[in-house]
């Protein structure tokens, strides 16, 4: 009896320290779901989005770059009306465009799905109006194009569902395929399990298995998918915690929203919210019965069943999910047909994890890892909105790789590379950029990192320095290109020459520049000193503390294509300097804003030397360096530019500006030979034709307060009477108009006094005749 009691007391404390075991186990695994889910439960990738389109009647638009971005943004392109049935569809017939906008929540305001048709008519917007209810619309905006994304390490990418905004077909659909007693049992099916072990037994074979949802989700979260009954028995236990500290519904959520569905590229494909957008261009909420069957079928086998690689196995695997929809009267038996003939639906080109604008990409980033740590842009699902116009960037992609190909061929150069920015000439936003003739890669960003000599780009600041000594020199002032020599540091003589190697005597200001004559530039800048050339740059963005050398004068100085045009855009904006930017608002994933980047100007330069620089620019395109480019651009357009070449011909430049967009191109080698090209022959090339892809408004320059217009000589240029057969209205900053008067040698005739022009090159070239 004793011995009988003691095996009792044995057995009993056998199983109290085993439940004691047990229940240390379990407050392990019970710990760790708590502090897993009251934290953030995925790394989510930040997005960055280029503007949205902004459509209205009288805009000016090509049809061509909107299909182009409509292709970028994910649009579906179907023939029928019919067909135009969820958001993310439209119809192009030549230049008129029906389409299902999606709607989008930009943080700050949502943007609602609307079915508009909408007329282009000679690359302008005649027509806008609802489809649905034939109102004219005022103005529509598109959701964004999603430029890129910066991923967490593991490369997991999602888009969160709440299922509250959801209807219950998903989730339903979900239980009756992978676990019909997900409500009934707490984490674990045991009866499921006994079923498992007896098929199993019975076919000598692992042919089924018996994990809930519940244990499916534990598997993801918190364990590896090695095969060991150690990781099964962990799985049962954490499992148990999950249904302890968690309802139905947020497990069923976490689930939707964590479970591998594909891959793309180095891309994890998880959730349900992205594998709706991947497979099938739209959200979640627009799927058809036969779409949410197919995303179910594949956790059978993601690789399996991918419906793009095996169709024929993905759509048995759908009808059969199908099937068990129609026997669980999730769907009646009508519609269960209707769903079982109907296509797979799958588009063929997914919206891709890679960014089609890696370049841009790489700016955004580092502007903002100057504020954010990167493990916060990898993490914390940022909704970033740039300033980036995905027409402007496809045009610059094209028009660079096109003209870098033609001229290749045509100058039998190889090797050739570029760098391209663009900007809004308003507000310096960054409308695109592209780093190299391979517009794909993700290697070395010319337009960032390219630092090169600038050439004749540095005179508009020389000659700036110069107009604002207003006293000193003006438009006609005579400057002297004869032969300098200059006492270099060394000690040694420096001889600048022109690059046609002769010299001009004395030239009005204005032909010095408008023909980029380096001689008369060099004298210039030397006699308005270089620590003044250099504050100008400074005022026009030039980040540069550094002394300038006689040498700078004529381009030495080296900078990047985005630096420059940081320089050009304080001219294009008449003196006013804004910081270049690309970002515009940074918004959390739940709709709060972080940061927003207003427009900031400070004017900087004086408005009236200013206007003289850009009416000499836009000299230099009429009839000047640049002169060719008429031959691309309307003479209307009014463009105002400066090219640029280096020594031995190893950098093409050209710097150049509308009345809305400024556009900076370098284009050399990356191995710093010759490429035999100057600003004209190479990089205003690609400029002018990138103008003729995109819109553009004319450069018509307002005269600033502090300009005055006077009536001087041609020839002397001292004041004289406008009758005078010689008379040029020229402007001037005002107190620098010439005191001496000149007699005339001839009059005009009665009602031909002439007026002041558009352009100062109609009048200009004559006073060299």
């Amino acid at each position: 009896m004793k011995k009988t009691g003691l095996i009792l007391i044995i057995v009993l404390v056998g199983l109290l320290g085993a439940g004691a075991g047990v229940y240390r186990h379990f407050s392990g695994f019970d710990k760790v779901v708590k502090e897993k889910f009251e934290g953030r439960l995925w790394e989510l990738p930040a997005r960055v989005y280029a503007r949205p389109q902004v459509l209205y009647p009288g805009m000016e638009l090509f049809s061509q770059a909107l299909a182009q971005e409509l292709v970028l943004m994910g649009y579906q392109r179907v023939r029928l009306l019919q067909e135009l049935d969820v958001p993310g569809k439209y119809i192009q017939k030549k230049n008129q465009f029906t389409l299902f906008c999606r709607p989008f929540d930009f943080g700050d305001r949502q943007t609602p799905a609307c079915r508009l048709v909408l007329e282009i008519e000679k690359n302008k917007i005649m027509t806008l109006k609802n489809l649905d209810t034939g109102l004219v619309l005022d103005m529509v905006q598109l959701d964004p194009v999603l430029v890129g994304s910066f991923f967490p390490v593991s490369r997991e990418d999602r888009i969160l569902i709440d299922l509250t905004n959801l209807s219950s077909l998903l989730p339903d659909t979900l239980i009756c395929v992978e676990d019909r007693g997900f409500y009934t049992h707490s984490g674990v099916d045991f009866q499921a399990i006994l079923r498992a072990m007896l098929v199993n037994i019975r076919n000598w074979e692992m042919t089924q298995g018996a994990s809930t949802i519940t244990q499916q989700l534990a598997r993801n979260f918190f364990l590896t998918k090695e095969k060991t009954l150690t990781r099964k028995v962990n799985e049962l236990f954490m499992a148990a915690a999950l249904e302890r500290n968690h309802d139905k519904q947020q497990i069923i959520e976490a689930y939707v929203n964590e479970v591998y569905l594909g891959q793309d590229g180095n891309r994890a494909v998880h959730g349900f919210g992205l594998a709706s957008v991947f497979y099938f261009g739209k959200s979640i909420q627009d799927l058809q019965a036969h779409e949410v069957a197919l995303l179910v079928g594949m956790l059978k086998g993601p690789s399996y069943y991918n419906p793009r690689k095996y169709p024929d196995r993905a759509t048995s695997r759908r009808n059969t999910v199908l099937r068990m929809m129609g026997d669980q009267h999730l769907i009646s038996g009508e519609q269960m047909e209707t769903q079982l003939a109907m296509p797979l639906g799958v588009i063929e080109t997914p919206m891709q994890g890679n960014s089609p604008f890696p370049f841009y990409l790489d700016l955004v980033k580092r502007q903002l890892l100057t504020e954010y740590r990167e493990v916060d842009l990898r993490s914390m699902g940022l909704r970033i909105f740039t300033a980036l116009d995905p027409q402007v960037q496809m045009a610059a992609r094209q028009t660079l790789s096109s003209q870098l190909k033609k001229i290749s061929a045509e100058k039998k150069i190889g090797m050739l590379e570029a760098g391209v920015v663009v900007t809004a000439t308003g507000s310096n936003e960054i409308q695109a950029l592209v780093g190299g003739n391979h517009p794909h890669d993700k290697g070395f960003n010319r337009a960032l990192n390219a630092r090169r000599p600038i050439g004749s780009l540095i005179k508009p600041a020389v000659f700036l320095t110069a107009l604002s000594r207003p006293n000193a020199y003006t438009l006609v002032t005579r400057v002297d290109d004869g032969p300098i020599t200059i006492k270099v540091q060394d000690g040694k003589d420096w001889v600048p020459e022109n690059f046609d190697r002769h010299y001009h005597g004395q030239v009005p200001l204005y032909l010095a520049l408008v023909n980029s004559y380096n001689v008369s530039s060099v004298r210039m800048g030397m006699d308005v000193g270089l620590s003044n050339v250099l504050e100008t740059l400074q005022k026009m963005g030039v980040k540069r503390d550094a002394p300038l050398y006689p040498s700078s004068l004529l381009g030495s100085l080296e900078m990047s294509p985005l630096e420059v045009a940081q320089m050009y855009q304080t001219l294009a904006s008449g003196g006013f300097y804004s910081p270049a930017r690309s970002i515009r608002a940074i918004y959390t994933p739940q709709g709060k804003l972080l940061e927003r980047y207003p427009l900031t100007i400070e004017q900087r330069l004086d408005p009236g030397a200013v206007f003289l620089v850009n009416k000499m620019l836009q000299a230099v395109v009429l009839d000047g360096t640049g002169k060719s480019l008429k031959e691309i651009l309307p003479r209307d357009l009014g463009v105002a530019g400066k090219t640029g070449s280096t020594n031995d011909l190893k950098d093409s430049w050209f710097a150049g500006f509308t009345g809305n967009r400024l556009a900076v191109v370098w284009v050399g080698r990356d191995d710093n030979q010759t490429c035999n090209l100057t600003g004209s022959a190479g990089a205003m090339q690609v400029f002018g034709h990138l103008m003729n892809q995109i819109s553009n408004q004319a450069l018509d320059l307002v005269v600033p307060e502090n300009v005055e217009w006077a009536v001087v000589d041609a020839i002397t240029g001292l004041r004289t009477d406008e009758t005078c057969s010689n008379a040029m209205a020229i402007p001037f900053i005002n107190g620098s108009v010439p005191n001496k008067v000149t007699s005339c040698t001839g009059r005009l005739p009665v009602g031909k006094i002439k007026q002041k022009p558009r352009y100062l090159i109609d009048w200009l070239k004559e006073l060299v005749k």
